[in-house]
């Protein structure tokens, strides 16, 4: 082969490998990518699993967004893992996302509670404001960076109710011996006044309760608690809310996944989750709205707030529980300041905000 032939050559086959990289980057970002996603809740459970916000409805905004390139399969709780398995199932790789609430996980984490709810702290507005805008989703995978997990908010149910209890609670004794399905920071605060604490799936609730296995059971919120029968085994139903005014709903992610997607799939994805996180909360609105009238009206139930001295007592508890987990673990501590910090802000804008309106001008 002479000089000037192979010079012909290789320059012709620099050309190719040259313009051929467009077309190989295009096909590569049209390669669709087929993940799998558990849920702590079972299939077919309103809010959690069908319907406006729901991890199905995010699994289809998410294929819709990305023109399947990226498509979720996702399973209930006991169908690929249990209920509360699903973070050590993303963290293995077993499955890339996992749709629960990160309360579930204090056996992994203490901090990672603070991005469910907080007893007496912020409701659904202070909450995004964090989030978004105040630093709190970058705690939360600071948090879960130890573990190869990223998370962000997919849903939030708004302020939730106390609970469901077979017996009128009039004083903080009335709580000794109890024993109650309560999740999170809120059965830390219960068992500090003798609450026999159990944490029990959505679906093992309403047995439970109506064996007496358990005598009181804290849910959701109007629509879920009818939903599972809670109002025939138990008819004292309390409204305070103190332990839940804002739950989120975590969207898990395996970070070794998640790091592959193109930027664009990530984009799609944050989007996505963030539109869930407001559209379920709406949703939450209507349909608690309908359930309470009817439960109220036609299911005679009692509801009404838990005393107020009794509500003291939760509140210095939860200061007690939340001091402990502050003074245990620097990462904690650090995730408390912020949220604590956020919330004081917050507070005091909603003063003369939200608080106002709701004091003076709605009547």
């Amino acid at each position: 082969m002479t000089p000037i032939r192979r010079k012909f050559l290789t320059r012709a086959a620099l050309g190719g490998s040259v313009l051929g990289a467009p077309a190989l980057v295009a096909a590569q970002a049209k390669t669709p990518f087929n993940w799998k996603m558990t849920s702590a809740y079972p299939k077919g459970a309103p809010f959690y699993m069908d319907g406006p916000g729901s991890a199905t409805d995010l699994a289809r905004r998410i294929k819709d967004m990305s023109d399947g390139r990226l498509n979720i399969q996702v399973f209930g709780a006991g169908e690929l893992v249990p209920a509360f398995e699903g973070f050590d199932a993303v963290r293995a790789g077993t499955v890339e996302m996992n749709h629960a609430n990160s309360y579930f996980w204090t056996g992994k984490t203490f901090a990672a509670q603070y991005f469910t709810a907080v007893p007496f702290g912020m409701n659904f507005q202070g909450m995004n404001g964090w989030f978004y805008d105040g630093g709190g989703i970058d705690l939360w995978n600071e948090v879960y960076e130890p573990f190869g997990m990223v998370a962000m908010p997919c849903g939030n149910t708004g302020v939730q109710m106390t609970g469901w209890f077979k017996k009128e609670i009039a004083t903080v004794a009335d709580f000794k011996g109890l024993k109650m399905r309560i999740p999170g920071l809120a059965g830390k605060v219960y068992a500090k006044l003798g609450v026999d604490v159990k944490v029990l799936p959505g679906g093992e609730i309403f047995p439970a309760l109506e064996r007496g296995v358990i005598d009181a059971a804290e849910f959701v919120g109007p629509f879920q608690d009818r939903r599972l029968g809670l109002h025939k085994a138990a008819k004292y139903y309390y409204t305070s809310g103190w332990h839940e005014p804002a739950t989120v709903s975590e969207l898990l992610i395996n970070k070794a996944a998640w790091q592959k997607l193109p930027k664009d799939l990530q984009a799609i994805v944050s989007n996505a989750a963030a539109a869930c996180n407001v559209i379920s909360e709406g949703w939450c609105q209507k349909a608690n709205a309908d359930a309470m009238e009817d439960l109220i009206k036609n299911q005679k139930v009692i509801a009404r707030p838990l005393p107020d001295a009794v509500i003291a007592a939760l509140r210095q508890e939860t200061e007690k529980v939340l001091a402990e987990a502050v003074a245990a673990d620097p990462l904690t501590k650090k995730v408390h300041t912020s949220y604590m910090a956020f919330k004081a802000k917050y507070d005091r804008w909603s003063e003369v905000s939200e608080e106002a309106y709701h004091t003076k001008i709605r009547g």
